[in-house]
Parts: C-alpha cells; sequence; structure tokens
C-alpha cells in the first residue's frame, strides 16, 4: 500500500490584492501614469506658450509656436529684474539648504541615539513643528525681524528659511539615522574612535542618501517659496524669482496683459527646479538606497 500526504491548504486573507496584477495594484498604477503624463503634458504647454504672442495664444491656445522667438524671455528678464531675482534665489535657495541640513544632521544623529526624557521631548517638539502652518507664525516673524533690522534683507530670509525647515528635516534625518547599524558604532567606540568621529567619518558617509534627500526636498521648497519672501523683501534689488514673478503680473495687469511674456516668466521659475530633480533624481534614489543597504 502505498501512502497520500496532502499538503495543508494555504489560508488566504481577505481584502483588497495590492501585490501582483491584482486590480487594485492596476488602478493604482494607471492613477499614477496618468497623474505623470497629465504634469508632463503642462509643462511642455506652458514651454510652448512661452514662445508665442499674446494673440496667437488666445486665437488657438492649443497651437504650437510659429517660431522660436525668445523675445517673451527677454521681455520677462528685463521688466522685472529677473536677472537680480535668479541670484538672490540661488543664493537663498544653496545657503539655506546646506545650512538646514548641516545643523539637523548632529541633531537628528543625537535623537535618534540617545533615549531619554530630554531627547523624547525635543523629538515630540520637532513633530508638533511639522503641524505649525507658517501663517500663524508670519507676523510673529514679522516684528521680530523688524526690532532686529532684518525686514527686506536676505540674511533675514535665510534665517527664517532655515528655522522653519527645522522640524520636517530633524525629522526624517532621525528617522534615517535611526536605521542605520548601531554595531558599526560600537566597533568604533572598540577601536577609541570618539562620538564626532563617529558620527562624521562614519555615520555621515552611509546617511549621504538621507542627507541628499533632506538637500534636495529644501531646495525644491525653498527655490518655491513665495509667501515668507513676499511678506519679509520689500525692494526690487532683494527679491526672490516667485516674489518677481508676482511684481512682473502685477505690471501687467496695469499695461495689458503680455500672456507669452507671462507664460515665459513662469518657464524661468519652474524649468530650474525640473531639470535639476532631473539630474538628481536617480542619484537621490541610488544614493538613498545604498545608505540604507549597508
Amino acid at each position: 500500500m502505498t501512502s497520500t500526504t496532502f499538503a495543508p491548504r494555504r489560508r488566504t486573507r481577505s481584502g483588497p490584492n495590492l501585490s501582483g496584477n491584482g486590480p487594485f495594484r492596476k488602478i493604482g498604477t494607471g492613477l499614477i501614469w496618468f497623474a505623470v503624463i497629465f504634469n508632463i503634458l503642462l509643462l511642455v504647454w506652458i514651454l510652448l506658450q512661452s514662445f508665442r504672442g499674446t494673440r496667437e495664444i488666445f486665437a488657438n491656445p492649443w497651437g504650437l509656436p510659429d517660431a522660436l522667438s525668445f523675445d517673451n524671455f527677454l521681455t520677462a528678464w528685463n521688466a522685472s529684474n529677473f536677472g537680480i531675482a535668479t541670484l538672490n534665489s540661488v543664493i537663498v535657495t544653496v545657503i539655506s539648504s546646506l545650512v538646514a541640513v548641516g545643523i539637523a544632521a548632529p541633531a537628528a544623529y543625537y535623537l535618534s541615539r540617545q533615549e531619554n526624557r530630554l531627547t523624547s521631548a525635543l523629538t515630540m517638539y520637532f513633530v508638533v513643528g511639522l503641524g505649525v502652518p507658517v501663517q500663524v507664525i508670519l507676523i510673529p516673524l514679522f516684528v521680530m525681524l523688524a526690532k532686529m533690522y532684518l525686514v527686506d534683507s536676505l540674511l533675514g530670509l535665510n534665517l527664517v528659511y532655515i528655522g522653519v525647515s527645522m522640524p520636517f528635516t530633524v525629522y526624517l534625518l532621525t528617522a534615517f539615522f535611526r536605521s542605520l547599524p548601531s554595531e558599526l558604532e560600537e566597533a568604533a567606540a572598540l577601536d577609541g574612535s570618539t562620538p564626532f568621529g563617529t558620527f562624521w567619518r562614519i555615520m555621515v558617509p552611509l546617511a549621504k542618501g538621507g542627507l541628499l534627500t533632506a538637500f534636495v526636498l529644501q531646495i525644491i521648497q525653498h527655490w518655491n517659496e513665495t509667501l515668507l519672501a513676499l511678506t519679509l523683501l520689500q525692494t526690487t534689488d532683494n527679491y526672490t524669482l516667485p516674489v518677481a514673478l508676482i511684481s512682473f503680473v502685477q505690471q501687467q495687469t496695469y499695461s495689458g496683459a503680455d500672456w507669452g511674456g507671462l507664460f515665459a516668466g513662469l518657464t524661468i521659475v519652474i524649468m530650474p527646479m525640473v531639470i535639476f530633480f532631473v539630474i538628481a533624481g536617480r542619484r537621490l534614489t541610488e544614493g538613498l538606497t545604498l545608505g540604507m543597504g549597508k
């Protein structure tokens, strides 16, 4: 006689199938691709309209430009001092992002490795800071900077950007440092390394993916920020690009809307971040994967 064995039945979990090629996964993938294609087409449409005149745009909003003329870009660049505004945006964005990540990294590392009442309270403090809208602190910030004579100053705007970005940056890097193995720190301590040496020579290279992520996110946020810059900057020599674009729109409102120039100004503001993200996007993902995998 031969004995027959039966494999036990595998229980199946009820609920939506989110793995493999289930319907919910297909729907989610389709929605993501729809959003991606829509945003790409929108960027292409804005770029094409920046080469057309106002009459052409109103006659056929979906048409193609007759010629690649850069007159609209010259109008937008000269009418609202976009050259100075671009330089101001680069200075404020790069400095504030570097300083924010540079301050947040050691703070996040300490909070991720020390567990006591003080670090728990500080972590909760940064978490609470994530939920505070900028509009709530706008007037107190203006009054404080006015007393320090930092209104209409790129230095004052830098300080505000650094302070406002601290909660998110510290929270992001704290979660990343916690994912890194602590055995390397123990080995470094046995070799006689100081805590700062361990942080600088071992943990920072491992955390380069998280640091790059935080830096890229801060670059995008500070480049596109408008409310704080519009409130704190008052002269055209200190305008950043979003504020210069608003000033250009106001000029066009009184002198007759030049829609080609408006689209050109919008392109000047948007395209640097699009190009930056295209260049840094893949390196960002690779750096994050490499840092998490070690």
